[in-house]
């Protein structure tokens, strides 16, 4: 820990626990931690490590039955046992949160401008035209472009990092010191995620605001922070600084997390195996135009694009929000039907198919989603969800369907118990094992997996990561991997298309590509990967290097 008497937050002895008076359970448990003026201070772990209830504890933002128990001083001010009206003068003038998911923070129905001016005056001294004034001001700070006229634009007219800058300006409108960021860029692009963190890094290195950054991305970390503190099970594992948590790391668990980062690999030490030569999915030309509603015009999601895709092959598909890299996993699905081009899928056109003869092609196709909970009905057991597709196709008896159940849960490395139980009861990592089993039911050819792992800690990322090699050498199964992090791509794919507002911009073996990228989209792509070494980083942002050519 720093000077205490320096620090603008200490927590001392920090627990926090759930439950009845005679029964309650600790999810926080001895945390002790301080931040300076000016600091960025990374707390990170898996998921249940008590990371963000620390951050909300800062602010009394506890949710309903937990109970916090030791000392949180915030500027000078107690915060444990504090009221209403202590923890409202805290809140924004003193520190405010960014959220991970800006639709959790916007209001759908109302402008942004209404929303930071409403912000601003509950603050004193600003009357409407001043708040208004201001609201520009700080759209104009976060980098938003034309503030004047996106001050009356609506949450859903702007991008998922548009909307994200709007939340760090509204976090801003109290001019607080210290910023608790709780997972500000998971859900971001590669170089959406990039721009955030320059953004917060400025407004730290410009206004002096300390930022309590909640993430389990370590390569944000590498890039951003200054001290790292590692939690496990509502406990303290390690803490340092962030150069040297990255090279010398103590505590076993911090050097479990590490292992598992996923890194942008460049050179395939892997022997190339020989693909069969029928293709799974075969696209020529195929573009897909939604037709606009309204005064809205019709929109191009795919733009003459071809690829292949064979046999036992993976190929990743990789781009910002908006590129066409789910569009493809649909039409390779057969859910969404090309506006003009040819598509083949095991050798068949879906659009001259029966439907009897549709449903059978469809058999052969399988989706993993980016979260379970698309697949899985939260009412039914585990069981139930994987056996659902096999009864759908009648695909045997009741003794039958149970066997190939048991097998599928086996081959996904869960118990047999979890089968009997619902997927909240399962962990992330888990759920997404139980919609692997489900996808894999009628031994499918094709599987389309859309970020898949984006949403779960490193870990449990690396551990899927695995064991999806592993069921495609078991199933024998080709794959279109969709995600935006290249690392992750660059770990499973065989090859990797790269795409741009609907077009295919750079193709080839995927660790050639990001490797010596030939396109300039894919050398930005590949320059945003933040790396999980902070020497790199802080080369990455020096004016020197960025001089560079």
């Amino acid at each position: 820990m720093t000077d205490t008497d320096a620090s603008l937050l200490r927590i001392e002895n920090l627990a926090v626990s759930f439950g009845t008076r005679s029964d309650r359970a600790r999810a926080v448990d001895g945390i002790d931690l301080d931040v300076a003026p000016g600091e960025i201070v990374a707390l990170v772990g898996e998921s249940g490590s008590g990371k963000s209830l620390t951050a909300r504890a800062v602010l009394g933002l506890l949710p309903d039955g937990a109970r916090a128990e030791g000392s949180i001083v915030l500027a000078g001010t107690q915060v444990v046992g504090a009221d209403e009206r202590t923890l409202n003068r805290l809140r924004g003038g003193v520190a405010a949160m960014v959220f991970q998911e800006p639709q959790t923070a916007l209001n759908p129905v109302q402008t942004i401008g209404r929303q930071l001016i409403e912000a601003l005056r509950l603050r004193p001294g600003f009357d409407k035209a001043t708040a208004r004034d201001r609201a520009v001001e700080l759209l104009r700070t976060v980098e938003i472009p034309d503030p004047e006229r996106r001050l009356d634009w609506y949450p859903h007219q702007l991008s998922g990092g548009q909307k994200q800058r709007v939340v760090i300006a509204l976090a801003l409108s109290g001019r607080p010191r210290l910023i608790i960021a709780d997972e500000p860029t998971t859900a971001l692009d590669v170089t959406v995620q990039a721009g955030i963190l320059d953004l917060l890094r400025r407004l730290r290195d410009e206004t002096g605001t300390a930022i309590l950054l909640i993430t389990h991305n370590l390569g944000v970390v590498a890039d951003l922070a200054d001290r790292v503190v590692v939690l496990r099970d509502g406990n303290v594992v390690e803490e340092a600084g962030v150069a040297e948590l990255f090279r010398t790391p103590q505590a076993s668990y911090t050097k479990e997390l590490l292992a598992a980062v996923p890194r942008l690999s460049t050179t395939d030490s892997r022997e190339a195996g020989t693909p069969a030569e029928d293709r799974v999915v075969d696209l020529e030309g195929v573009s897909v135009v939604h037709p606009g509603r309204g005064r809205a015009p019709a929109f191009t999601a795919l733009e003459g694009v071809s690829l292949q895709l064979r046999a036992g092959e993976v190929l990743g598909l990789v781009g910002e929000s908006g590129s066409g890299k789910t569009t493809i996993g649909r039409v390779a699905l057969a859910v969404t039907p090309p506006t003009s081009g040819t598509v083949r899928l095991l050798g068949r056109d879906p659009r001259t198919l029966r439907r009897a003869e549709l449903r059978a092609l469809r058999r052969d196709l399988a989706l993993v989603p980016q979260d379970p909970a698309a697949s899985l009905d939260p009412l039914w057991t585990i069981d139930d969800c994987v056996a659902e597709p096999l009864v759908v196709h009648g695909a045997g008896d009741r003794a039958r369907i149970r066997r190939r159940v048991a097998e599928l849960l086996d081959a996904v490395h869960l118990p047999a118990a979890a089968g009997r139980r619902r997927p909240g009861e399962l962990s992330g990592g888990q759920r997404q094992r139980a919609a692997l089993a489900r996808a894999l039911a009628l031994s499918p050819r094709l599987v389309v997996a859309d970020e898949p792992t984006s949403a779960l800690d490193v870990s449990v990322q690396s551990r899927i990561l695995e064991l999806f090699t592993q069921l495609r050498a078991e199933f024998g199964f080709a794959a279109l991997f969709i995600s935006h992090d290249l690392a992750v791509v660059s770990e499973i794919a065989d090859r990797v298309a790269l795409l741009e507002s609907g077009r295919i911009v750079e193709t080839g073996p995927a660790r050639t590509v990001f490797g010596s990228p030939a396109q300039d989209y894919t050398r930005t792509l590949v320059a945003a990967v933040p790396v999980p070494d902070p020497a790199i980083q802080r080369r990455r942002h020096s004016p020197s290097e960025k001089e560079t050519p």
